[in-house]
């Protein structure tokens, strides 16, 4: 896949805005893979990588402390249910069983009310309840963002994809919060991924 400078910020400016998504943070291990396989999710707009669930101020990777790896994906709700992204993740994992090391268990945060409605209703139709598998489910208190590298993190490892990052004046921030480099990131991950087809083409006059 061919990619311009331009056709990254044609992509960014037409993707929806973050008042209009929802969001939703998990852990599932690893925080790398879950935000590339998630991004390239129809539906899921952005995502990020972070810390959460413990209590330790300003975790780092390397102090992280009590939190857990966890990855964050903004979404359009009239593509992609929360429902639909709780499937995805308890089919990702073994809800009956936890890693001993805190930073990479398996957890679910509500983030809301409506997302603890839906998760408690998720359990029941599977014969599930909240204090009786081992994953976690708390209530998310705060999200810390993980260090830049390890945001898009297989998307990084393109070179010709950052190139074109970087030429459309693309810092850190702006690659972590791109929906472009969400979707990149699940294609250099071999998630199948329908940028392409949605990618400005040069007829339109991209350069």
């Amino acid at each position: 896949m061919t990619l311009t400078q331009t056709q990254i910020r044609e992509y960014d400016r037409r993707a929806m805005d973050s008042e209009e998504t929802d969001t939703a943070t998990f852990g599932i291990g690893c925080f790398w893979g879950p935000d590339a396989q998630f991004g390239a999710i129809d539906g899921v707009v952005r995502t990020r990588v972070g810390y959460a669930g413990g209590t330790k101020l300003d975790p780092t990777y390397h102090s992280l402390g009590d939190h857990t790896e966890v990855f964050q994906v903004e979404f359009d709700p009239d593509t992609i249910a929360y429902r639909d992204l709780l499937e995805m993740v308890f089919e990702s994992h073994n809800p009956q069983r936890q890693t001993r090391k805190t930073q990479y268990q398996n957890i679910v945060f509500a983030a809301t009310e409506d997302q603890r409605a839906d998760l408690d209703e998720f359990l029941t139709t599977r014969g599930l309840t909240a204090d009786g598998i081992e994953t976690r489910i708390e209530q998310l208190s705060r999200f810390y963002r993980a260090e830049d590298y390890h945001q898009k993190y297989k998307l990084r490892s393109v070179s010709s994809f950052i190139d074109a990052f970087e030429a459309a004046g693309y810092g850190d921030e702006e690659l972590r919060e791109s929906p472009i480099a969400a979707k990149l990131n699940g294609y250099a991950a071999g998630h199948d991924v329908a940028v392409a087809e949605e990618l400005p083409t040069p007829e339109h006059g991209m350069a």
